[in-house]
């Protein structure tokens, strides 16, 4: 169930967020807010627009470039080592709960879930979002060969991804973010950021504490200043605007969190270690055996020969 608790009280819900669509923009996003400690699941029906790619030659990283299957692959274990539930199924519509805050996601092969948020992020097809804004136009007329065809307005969301309804945010890859699966993969990081200061938000926090990023730094970097608890309290309570509303309890459980995550971000040298060692031989379970087995046997003899 959901960890949100809105400014109007609790709420349960299925998930805090639903993703649909599991290419480069919906796992970016999901995995951005699985690891902020909201429940997200990607519904992903395996029909990305990068499955029309033959080869990717430049996704940073590879420098060889890499096959669909395997980044797929790469991606969505990414996502589930983060924290989200990737289901194999298709949305077919989402519409606003009619007693509560958030969405009832309606899909072609499962029950129905209700969600917090919903990140759309897929490129072709809106029509699952349709009817959930009857004020701004979400879908555009085009004229194509004497006929009209709708569509949906690829300038619909604001930058950040935020649209009209709350709580409905875009990731697809449209207008300046362009169509390369990278574009595609930060496009989707923005959202996601987007959306988890928006739940922040709503949480409680105030604007100028709301903003959130997501990067481990080495724990040499802690000097005894910022070691100290108090100084991070100060530092939290020094951007806090005058006129905030926050009881003294509630201020103190977010300002308790938010040092908490900091402090987290901060590593030693053997977790460093630790989790380097463990990403190594995550990638080896993407990698064909026959190949492993071919560079080791290289490395043996490379050895053998060198004499040691």
């Amino acid at each position: 169930m959901s960890s949100i608790e809105t400014a109007r009280g609790e709420t349960a819900f299925d998930y805090d967020i639903v993703v649909v669509g599991g290419g480069p923009a919906g796992c970016a996003a999901g995995i951005f807010t699985a690891r902020a400690d909201l429940d997200t699941v990607i519904f992903d029906r395996g029909r990305s627009s990068i499955q029309r790619c033959a080869y990717l030659e430049n996704y940073l990283g590879f420098p060889a470039g890499i096959d669909i299957e395997t980044l797929y692959e790469l991606m969505h274990d990414h996502a589930q080592e983060a924290g989200c539930e990737i289901v194999p199924d298709l949305v077919e519509s989402i519409e606003r709960r009619d007693d509560a805050d958030g969405f009832l996601v309606h899909t072609q092969d499962g029950d129905p879930v209700t969600a917090r948020c919903v990140v759309a992020a897929t490129r072709y097809d809106g029509e699952y979002m349709r009817g959930l804004d009857d004020d701004t136009a979400m879908f555009e007329t085009h004229e194509h060969d004497g006929e009209e065809h709708e569509h949906f307005d690829k300038q619909y969301a604001e930058s950040d991804g935020s649209t009209p309804v709350d709580g409905l945010f875009i990731a697809s890859p449209y207008g300046k973010t362009g169509y390369q699966a990278l574009m595609a993969a930060g496009r989707g990081a923005q959202v996601g950021i987007s959306v988890i200061e928006a739940v922040r938000r709503a949480e409680g926090y105030p604007e100028p504490v709301a903003n959130y990023y997501d990067w481990m730094r080495m724990d040499t970097e802690l000097d005894d200043e910022w070691s100290d608890r108090d100084r991070w309290r100060e530092y939290f309570d020094d951007r806090l605007p005058a006129d905030h509303d926050l009881g003294a309890e509630r201020l103190a459980t977010i300002r308790e969190q938010e040092i908490d995550r900091r402090f987290a971000m901060y590593l030693s040298d053997d977790e460093i270690d630790r989790r380097s060692e463990r990403g190594q031989q995550q990638l080896l379970e993407h990698i064909d055996d026959e190949l492993i087995l071919a560079a080791a046997r290289e490395i043996d003899a490379e050895q053998r020969s060198n004499g040691t």
